[in-house]
This record gives structure tokens, C-alpha cells and sequence, in this order.
């Protein structure tokens, strides 16, 4: 996959839902469940701003690369 996503582990440490974390960052569950998935092929940096501030975390705790190269037509 290259980037491996670790949302809902941030979410139990912080004792929130995705719901709850959707409504202060703005952006749909649809979009929510797509990221927490690894299913986008980019995000913003002003979401991925609001998604740290409000986890109280930074971006290496939520995004990590695995050391696989993914090519642009993959789909996972």
C-alpha cells in the first residue's frame, strides 16, 4: 500500500468516533471511511491540519510509509 493509515487508533486514544471527528473537521463519513481505509489518493493539508489538531497529534501518527513503493494505477 506505501502509506498505511492509523486513524482509528488515534480516535480510541482520544475516546472519540469518526462521526464526532467528521463534524469538527468538516468532511463527510463517506470521506472519513475512504481515509481511514487508505481508499484516496491524496488528502488536504488543511484537513489533515484539523485532523491532528483535534486527535492532539501529529501527521507521522496517523500516516506512516511502509517501505513499498506504490505505483499510480494501483489500486490499493
Amino acid at each position: 500500500m506505501a502509506i498505511r493509515v492509523y486513524l482509528d487508533e488515534q480516535l480510541k486514544l482520544n475516546n472519540m468516533t469518526s462521526k464526532q471527528l467528521c463534524e469538527k473537521v468538516g468532511i463527510t463519513e463517506a470521506n472519513m471511511s475512504l481515509l481511514k481505509t487508505g481508499q484516496v489518493k491524496g488528502i488536504r493539508f488543511a484537513t489533515l491540519n484539523k485532523i491532528c489538531f483535534y486527535l492532539n497529534c501529529n501527521v507521522g501518527d496517523i500516516l506512516q510509509y511502509d517501505g513499498e513503493l506504490m505505483e499510480e494505477n494501483d489500486e490499493n
